[in-house]
């Protein structure tokens, strides 16, 4: 199981997390929600949790919590510019299907 972060995005958050002047990493969850079901959470992270799973890709800590990690698992976080539009592409190999808004996604 693992959960990795392409360079941009690594160096999205470290420089969040430096502005933020506080934080131990990012977590990466699912909620149930939309379209399709299920829409990706971050938020970040002062604590960990006692069952929370920790991956560091880039000198960043990213932080699942074991239910959300069946369905992140292989998932690749990605910082992406297009345009005047940035934000944060999820490559997950396990979404069988997405709503036509983007918002949310199935496996």
């Amino acid at each position: 199981m693992a959960i990795s972060m392409t360079v941009a995005a690594a160096e999205h958050v470290r420089r969040s997390l430096d502005g933020r002047g506080k934080g131990d990493g990012i977590r990466l969850a699912v909620r149930t929600t939309g379209c399709s079901g299920l829409a990706y959470v971050l938020e970040f992270v002062d604590e960990f949790g006692g069952e929370d799973q920790v991956f560091e890709s880039h000198g960043v800590k990213v932080i699942i919590d074991p239910k959300s990690l069946v369905y992140l698992d292989g998932t690749e976080l990605d910082f992406v510019k297009e345009g005047l539009n940035e934000g944060f592409k999820f490559n997950n190999p396990n979404v069988r299907g997405e709503c036509g808004c983007g918002e949310s996604f199935n496996v």
